[in-house]
């Protein structure tokens, strides 16, 4: 969460609207480990990593639903997850996300 606050600093001042993704579970093998977060703002700007890459793109689209909708979602990929497979999710392991607007 540290390597995001300068970002989200900036994004607060600037009056932007943004979704926090932060893995909250993690079955066998993942990219990263629980508490690793991504900052997605109304306009698609990121800050962070959830994944190393593999599923970023997949989490900003949730991000940006929920941004859209105002409604909180967890959700999940994994290697047997078709979309987890597509965007690159090939560790073996299934990453839990938990996703919410920020409330400055």
């Amino acid at each position: 969460m540290r390597e995001i606050l300068k970002d989200l600093e900036r994004w607060r001042r600037q009056g932007r609207r943004v979704a926090i993704a932060r893995v909250v579970d993690l079955e066998g093998s993942g990219p990263r480990l629980p508490g690793a977060s991504m900052a997605v703002t109304e306009d698609g700007q990121v800050a962070g990593s959830v994944s190393g890459g593999c599923v970023e793109g997949a989490v900003v689209v949730e991000a940006l639903e929920v941004l859209a909708t105002g409604d909180r979602r967890m959700v999940t990929f994994g290697y047997s997850d078709d979309e987890a497979f597509a965007v690159g999710l090939t560790c073996g392991g299934t990453i839990h996300l938990f996703i919410e607007p920020l409330d400055w």
